[in-house]
């Protein structure tokens, strides 16, 4: 039965961009100053084992809002085309969202931030609330914002922006209905060089950046990275970004609690994907490399939850989750049903686990990544990641090898393990995938997406070559 709208729980979800799940101090990282984030975790529950459905943010913000992976929702590649501008494209154009959902059941929602989903001058899914950048990145001073309909540049230091936006948001709630707010930083996303107030950038003059090992180059790194020149200085930048947006969330986590409304909101955070900051040999995350990777510093994310009185607080769950499983947990939470039961989502409630609920540990939970046509399937102790049409695979023991140093996709004594993994992949894809928007068959380079994937983009070429 669907809860009272008068008892359902305002929510607040805020989304970084670009955040390793190590780029945390309650996720033991000794090094990053995280001190609202560590508050907000032992307030709740963090999710050591949570991962983006595409080591990319559009395809990965995608699916956190429609519960469908990229081979259903049809976003492969950041969005590089449709922004703005004449041929603005809206790629979930529709397909439901969660916040579709919300506002059908009588949610205000707003958004402040990022939102890169394409056509971004005017508001989208059961918004309201619209203060959004205009394409997804760019520096964080003079940055190219949409504020009531209208292009402009914003002066000030985006982070602080964002924030500022969304706490006019939460003054303007009168009471009378939930409300769902968005927070979308554009940190710690690059650039990092002479893009951030310089009192966090100090805090690390002197760090010795132990938890970001710069290990040799990898083969597949790409080659156009800024950071080659400075790479302690943007090692400095990042960490800083990340401290910026504490800092910031302290004053949304301050505001819930001076408006006496904290214990009637959920507040999630998470990013889009992970990052590698010299991690494997790289920097940058799934399209660090080419082909793209799927190592777990690029799929996996930071996960917290709070709502006091609701969510039992300083809690670490270790089961493994995905961003598919975001939309059916956060309406499950919310006690509303999906209307569309002809969608066919892949993903399922953790909400038992979430809660603490005793017995509430999913069972052979498997992990599924894409990016393009590569794709990969992660139990808790093996990864396989198959690249169509030609390789080259991956297959790791994630017991013996953690770290995923060591590829043992063409030892005899695996080849069974890799079999029956491949297997499961194909038969997964087979079942969830659109064959109109099947990721296998679009030629994603890890450059950006110009245009609707297959039929829908009417033969234009949808994948900057380069």
């Amino acid at each position: 039965m669907a809860q009272p709208i008068a008892d359902r729980p305002n929510i607040v979800m805020i989304l970084s961009d670009d955040q390793g799940s190590w780029a945390l101090g309650c996720a033991g990282n000794h090094e990053i100053h995280t001190p609202h984030l560590d508050r907000l975790a032992a307030e709740g529950m963090r999710f050591s084992n949570f991962f983006c459905t595409s080591p990319v943010c559009s395809p990965a913000r995608a699916s956190l809002f429609t519960g469908r992976i990229p081979s259903q929702h049809g976003v492969h590649d950041w969005i590089s085309g449709g922004n703005v501008g004449e041929r603005s494209i809206r790629y979930l154009e529709g397909q439901t969202t969660y916040t579709d959902i919300l506002a059908n059941n009588g949610y205000v929602c707003g958004l402040s931030g990022k939102w890169h989903l394409g056509d971004s001058l005017l508001p989208q899914h059961g918004f309201s609330h619209w203060y959004v950048h205009q394409t997804g990145g760019s520096n964080y001073y003079d940055a190219p914002m949409i504020r009531d309909g209208k292009p402009i540049n914003e002066p000030g230091y985006l982070t602080d922006a964002i924030t500022d936006n969304a706490l006019h948001f939460l003054d303007s709630h009168d009471g009378s209905r939930p409300f769902y707010l968005s927070v979308h930083y554009t940190a710690p996303h690059s650039p990092w060089v002479d893009n951030h107030p310089e009192e966090f950038v100090k805090m690390y003059d002197n760090c010795a950046f132990e938890t970001c090992p710069q290990e040799p180059r990898h083969p597949w790194a790409i080659e156009t990275a800024p950071w080659l020149v400075d790479q302690r200085g943007n090692l400095k930048g990042y960490f800083a970004a990340v401290t910026a947006m504490d800092q910031n969330i302290g004053r949304i986590l301050d505001k819930l609690d001076d408006t006496g409304i904290r214990g009637q909101t959920l507040v999630c955070f998470l990013s889009d994907n992970g990052f590698n900051c010299g991690h494997h040999g790289i920097w940058g995350k799934g399209n660090g490399t080419f082909p793209q990777n799927m190592f777990d510093t690029s799929v996996k994310i930071p996960a917290i939850f709070s709502q006091p009185g609701r969510i039992p607080q300083d809690r670490v769950c270790d089961q493994l989750a995905s961003g598919y499983d975001f939309m059916p947990t956060l309406l499950d939470y919310s006690g509303i049903d999906n209307p569309d039961t002809n969608q066919q989502l892949p993903g399922s409630s953790f909400l038992p686990a979430l809660l603490g609920e005793e017995g509430s540990d999913r069972e052979d939970i498997v992990i599924f990544d894409e990016y393009g046509p590569v794709r990969m399937i992660r139990t808790r102790d093996w990864k396989y990641v198959q690249r169509y049409p030609y390789g080259p695979n991956e297959l790791y023991d994630l017991v013996k090898d953690p770290g995923e140093l060591t590829n043992l996709v063409d030892e005899p004594s695996v080849q069974e393990q890799r079999a029956v993994m491949k297997a499961q992949l194909e038969r997964w894809f087979v079942r969830y995938a659109d064959p109109e928007r099947d990721g296998s068959r679009e030629a994603v380079t890890g450059l950006g997406q110009l245009e609707l994937a297959g039929p829908a983009g009417e033969g234009r070429v949808a994948y900057n070559e380069g």
